[in-house]
């Protein structure tokens, strides 16, 4: 039997999970946490063959849970679980030590697939999720065209959440040309709209 246990702040989730889990052969329901905290007590006098494990959660996040589960008990198999089919953060699940990632609109097949193939000391990760991965890893490998300092500080205030206007009051430009330098800056770094281009901005430590 696979023992799995959940941590997820959401009770709806966990109560989902559980019923898709509950009547399947061979996968046993060890237990559920809501908060990083009470999961690493539960594992203090109890274990688990497979943890799901959000990513995004109310103190310690699921990337750093990940890490600390890992460190303390490496025998425990983790499956990062998500809404968020970002490459940077299933980039840095794995990179913590998790055997795979799946998103939280996964069909059961594939949850129960995922279950028994990190279980087995594989790795998996669900469709959207890998394509999400293997496009993150292509980007990253391209070489990004040089920011202005001019470029780099407006991309900063966009990220800050300054609207073009604010953002010509406060280093002094027009409007017109703050507007031009944003366009600029989706142009060169090839993005469609304002929130991949703070997205990318991130993920490649360009603010």
């Amino acid at each position: 039997m696979i023992r799995v246990f959940i941590v997820d702040d959401h009770p709806v989730v966990i109560e989902g999970i559980h019923s898709l889990l509950q009547n399947e052969k061979g996968i046993e329901w060890a237990g559920q946490a809501m908060n990083a905290q009470s999961c690493l007590g539960y594992f203090v006098n109890n274990t688990a063959d497979v943890v799901l494990m959000d990513i995004s959660m109310p103190g310690m996040d699921g990337v750093e849970l990940c890490s600390v589960v890992k460190e303390k008990y490496p025998g425990i198999m983790v499956l990062g679980l998500s809404t968020f089919n970002q490459g940077l953060y299933i980039k840095k699940m794995m990179e913590n030590g998790a055997s795979g990632y799946i998103l939280k609109n996964s069909s059961k097949e594939e949850l129960i697939k995922a279950i028994h193939t990190v279980n087995g000391g594989g790795i998996f990760f669900s469709g959207e999720a890998g394509e999400a991965l293997q496009e993150y890893q292509r980007s990253s490998m391209q070489e990004l065209p040089v920011l202005s300092a001019r470029e780099k500080e407006i991309l900063e205030l966009i990220a800050e959440g300054y609207t073009n206007p604010q953002i010509a009051e406060k280093i002094f430009l027009s409007s017109f040309t703050v507007d031009s330098h944003r366009k600029n800056l989706l142009a060169k770094l090839g993005v469609k709209n304002t929130a991949s281009l703070i997205r990318l901005a991130v993920e490649r430590k360009l603010i």
